[in-house]
């Protein structure tokens, strides 16, 4: 078995900002394995979050079911830190022989790009696009204690009391920032961001009233809103969830055009092999069919969605634009 050259590029990761910016995906091409045999061991699925996520949930879920059909064992290694972007690094610089794979999703290819300079990855260059796996719309929550009921109330006490509103997130430039951004810059309302580092210290202090507000994953907070701890206002989608009935979207509350969602997919480094590629994307689209998997990501608030690595790579490209277009429209830069 051919060495691979993973570990430089791994041990350099925690280091933002070094020189060369994006890894060299040329120099990669020529590590690249045939692809008669693939893949004759264990696949490495790199999570750039901690263990418990949703991210997280999703990795192991699918991945299973993908070793199940390719036969071989998806080990799940999760590398947190800088919204995603050690683990992004570290893929982007891994040999592209199939054997290092990525769960990209909206911060690590839309929103870090947006907001961080002097990113030690390229989203397009550096990486071969596989599956989209999953779309996942937030739910904006409130605290009983705020006596806001719809968007249309909270917009109402906002613009009463600017900058006075507070609202939990996950992280500077996390999703749940981003989506709070939006919607203060379409509702024309000014509140006051409280970063934490990642959703259970925010999910927190929600729920002990030290902030009344968030944009939050589905999966996290449902609990608390079906015993009365949370007020639902809407969900970011286009649609209504089936796990949130009655919940409308923002959108429809006087807000047309709003809509951001957190989804994740499968990534590899540029360069790997067309057949590798393809391969991977049929058992992910397979694993996407089965009726397990389907109902495993509904229950964490997302929906499968599949299809080929061309359609993956345009939904990375507009999604980058659109999220960067809200970025600059609202003037939101890292703090």
């Amino acid at each position: 078995m051919k060495r691979r050259t993973w570990l430089a590029g791994l041990l350099s990761a925690g280091v933002m900002g070094m020189a060369g910016g994006a890894a060299p995906s040329a120099a990669r091409a020529a590590e690249t394995q045939p692809a008669a045999n693939y893949p004759d061991h264990s696949i490495r699925l790199i999570v750039p979050f901690a263990p418990g996520g949703g991210n997280d949930n999703v990795a192991r879920t699918v991945g299973r079911r993908l070793g199940e059909i390719l036969g071989q064992a998806i080990v799940v290694e999760n590398r947190a830190g800088a919204g995603g972007t050690v683990g992004a690094e570290a893929v982007a610089r891994a040999p592209a022989d199939g054997y290092t794979l990525f769960l990209g999703g909206v911060g690590s290819h839309a929103i870090n790009p947006n907001l961080r300079k002097n990113l030690p990855y390229d989203p397009i260059k550096d990486f071969a696009p596989i599956t989209l796996l999953a779309q996942a719309p937030m739910v904006l929550v409130a605290q009983p204690s705020l006596h806001v009921r719809t968007v249309a109330e909270l917009i109402a006490l906002a613009r009463k009391e600017p900058g006075k509103l507070d609202y939990a997130s996950n992280g500077n430039g996390s999703s749940s920032h981003l989506a709070a951004v939006m919607f203060e810059t379409q509702a024309k309302v000014k509140l006051t961001h409280v970063p934490y580092k990642g959703l259970s210290p925010a999910l927190t202090d929600l729920l002990g009233g030290q902030v009344p507000l968030m944009f939050s994953s589905v999966v996290a907070i449902l609990p608390h809103i079906k015993d009365g701890s949370l007020v639902p206002l809407g969900v970011t989608g286009t649609h209504e969830l089936a796990s949130l009935p009655g919940v409308p979207t923002i959108a429809s509350q006087g807000l047309p055009g709003y809509e951001t969602s957190s989804w994740y997919g499968i990534l590899a480094p540029a360069g790997t092999p067309r057949d590798i590629v393809m391969k991977l994307n049929a058992g992910l689209n397979q694993a996407l069919q089965d009726p397990a998997i389907r109902a495993s990501l509904a229950s964490d608030g997302a929906e499968p969605a599949g299809g080929t690595p061309e359609q993956f790579a345009a939904h990375i490209a507009r999604e980058k634009a659109r999220l960067g277009a809200a970025i600059r429209q609202s003037g939101l830069q890292m703090e």
